[in-house]
């Protein structure tokens, strides 16, 4: 899933606005055509502290009332769930997304550590004579 609205900004600034408000929002939407119906989600959706959902959602907000309610049962049943779930706000995926952005930060020292180098901690040192300092 692609993730839209971060372009130029970095984990730790993605971290700080996301403390400050900021979260990341998907957006359910309904296709459905007589006795078929499918539910399929957006592309992820950075919301900024402060920002609105609604210029993401309303595009998927359309395409449910248009195209969600012509299958019988589903499609009036998830449409709705759908449109519910925009007028709230979309469905917050911030925690995962952000875990993983962080976990996979280009930018981020875990050399620090030598966790590439561990060596066994009984013996600090290498058969080569390298002494690591590993945290306890």
């Amino acid at each position: 899933m692609r993730i839209n609205n971060i372009e130029g900004l970095s984990v730790s600034q993605i971290r700080e606005m996301v403390n400050n408000g900021g979260k990341f929002v998907f957006f359910p939407f309904t296709i459905s055509i007589l006795i078929m119906t499918f539910q399929r989600t957006s592309d992820i959706y950075f919301i900024r502290p402060g920002e609105s959902t609604v210029k993401y959602s309303y595009g998927y907000i359309l395409l449910n009332l248009f195209f969600g309610w012509w299958g019988f049962p589903w499609g009036p049943i998830y449409t709705i769930g759908c449109i519910y779930r925009h007028i709230v706000g979309g469905k917050d995926i911030t925690q995962p997304v952000l875990s993983d952005l962080i976990q996979n930060d280009p930018d981020a020292d875990t050399a620090a550590y030598g966790i590439n180098n561990m060596i066994n901690p009984i013996e600090e040192t290498t058969a080569a004579g390298q002494t690591y300092n590993i945290p306890r």
